[in-house]
């Protein structure tokens, strides 16, 4: 959209933040008559406020609820629930709500850079980063954007010019990306997250297939998760748009997969129905665990499907580090592994980081975001050495354990404080023997002892290493 189309019109942002305050200042420097709405009016919210209103921009803190007279389009940060009285009087207004990424794609130039989308349960940043890897090593201007990195509209309105985005998505931001249309998009997998705020799992895992909707050239989906190929199935592209799985055994035609510890492509190739093509060694992947080599196969369909060489896979991908927090290894002690996934902040995450070690001591609990937990301990139950718990919601674990692991010692903390989790690592060190990992994969989120999943793996990890040193 030109810049006369947004001269004096009246927007709305709604919340001030990491995407509100972005799309604030890029439309008023367009010529939009902007009013940021926030709920909160704290310290921080009103030095955030103080500097929009110094460029010119209004700023009402604490009523984001009611909808400024006058408004023609509300641009809102994802977190925002669909049910909040300002969208439902929007609604009744006729007023269409759009989100940070909806802005962002609306801005782009004619000669804008495709995107290359990304979304799932689980994975997304790592594989967004592991796509960007590989699409630099190609030689190619790219930038990690969306829910990570860059912000979208900085990568969409600013200086730099690239030739094409790796792009994460989440489930919020895509529920309020109605015109999105990427070149190429993955969901790698579906499970249970965000259910209070899209109200169903039906509703949930449709924002999540909006990622699918026109795409160019490529649906990629997780041969193991059905529900993505049903995404697939369900979606309107673009004639010759095709579906490429991905999958941890031998890949048939139109997949990439795993042979003989070599990640394979049966996609991308002339004749796939006979050929396949070596993309990588499973080695070059890290950490080298099933739910990131799924992760490195859907990273590497995306970039097939833009054209990259098979070489730069290999490249891209040994090149990649992953973030802090994710099947990170903080120490060997006594001859055991101490893995520091605090990431794992739901069960799918959990299950995978527990598939990837035997014999483990796991250190779980927190806020569980209304998820129960049955399924998750059959499935690790045989893999476990003990378990340590911790947190508000620890007594859901518990249960589960005593209905599918009930011979597996597990030591219930009563403490939510933050020095819990040295307590924590204390009681793992008692459980494991030579051989064992002990493994923080939460299954819950970090809020009611740390401010974020970083700090929760930050304890641990001075847990550990304090450990390290007495018995050196």
């Amino acid at each position: 959209m030109s810049t006369p189309d947004w001269q004096g019109k009246r927007v709305t942002v709604a919340g001030l933040g990491v995407s509100g305050i972005p799309a604030a200042k890029v439309l008023h420097g367009l010529g939009a008559v902007v009013t940021v709405v926030n709920d909160g009016d704290d310290e921080r919210s009103r030095t955030q406020a103080a500097e929009l209103e110094a460029q010119g921009i209004t700023v009402r803190l604490g009523d984001g609820a009611t909808l400024p007279e006058g408004t023609e389009l509300i641009v809102t940060a994802p977190g925002w629930q669909p049910d909040k009285p300002l969208f439902l009087a929007a609604a009744a207004a006729g007023v269409e709500i759009w989100g940070d990424v909806e802005l962002a794609w609306r801005l782009r130039g004619p000669d804008a850079a495709p995107w290359l989308a990304v979304t799932g349960t689980n994975g997304k940043t790592t594989t967004v980063r592991m796509l960007a890897s590989i699409l630099e090593a190609a030689g190619l201007r790219t930038a990690a954007v969306g829910n990570i990195g860059v912000s979208l509209l900085d990568a969409v309105a600013g200086d730099e010019t690239y030739d094409v985005l790796a792009v994460e998505l989440s489930s919020y931001q895509l529920h309020w990306a109605p015109s999105l249309r990427a070149h190429s998009a993955v969901v790698l997998n579906l499970a249970p997250d965000h259910i209070d705020w899209h109200g169903s799992m039906e509703a949930y895992a449709a924002d999540k297939g909006r990622v699918y909707e026109g795409n160019s050239v490529a649906c990629v989906y997780n041969v193991a998760d059905k529900a993505t190929e049903d995404l697939v199935r369900e979606a309107d592209v673009e004639e010759g748009c095709r579906a490429i799985g991905f999958t941890l055994g031998s890949p048939g035609p139109s997949q990439l997969g795993v042979v003989e510890g070599l990640l394979v492509d049966r996609a991308f190739v002339d004749n796939r129905q006979e050929q396949a093509q070596e993309l990588a060694e499973v080695a070059d992947v890290n950490p080298p665990a099933p739910h990131n080599i799924a992760n490195a196969l859907a990273a590497a369909a995306l970039a097939r499907a833009y054209g990259v060489p098979a070489a730069a896979v290999r490249d891209g991908l040994r090149a990649f580090r992953p973030d802090p927090h994710r099947i990170e290894k903080v120490a060997d002690i006594d001859s055991v592994a101490w893995i520091d996934d605090s990431k794992a902040t739901n069960t799918h995450a959990a299950e995978a980081s527990l598939a990837s070690y035997d014999p483990i001591v796991w250190i779980a609990g927190g806020l569980a975001k209304g998820a129960t937990f049955d399924e998750l301990v059959e499935k690790s139950a045989k893999r476990l050495r003990g378990v340590v718990l911790v947190g508000a919601d620890r007594a859901l674990i518990r249960e589960a354990l005593a209905r599918h692991a009930p011979e597996v010692p597990v030591v219930d903390l009563d403490r939510t404080d933050t020095g819990a989790m040295s307590a924590a690592v204390r009681e793992a060190a008692q459980l494991a023997r030579p051989g064992d990992t002990v493994l923080l994969a939460p299954a819950c989120a970090s809020m009611d002892m740390f401010a974020n999943y970083n700090k929760r793996g930050e304890a641990f990890a001075d847990a550990v290493r304090a450990l390290a040193a007495e018995r050196a």
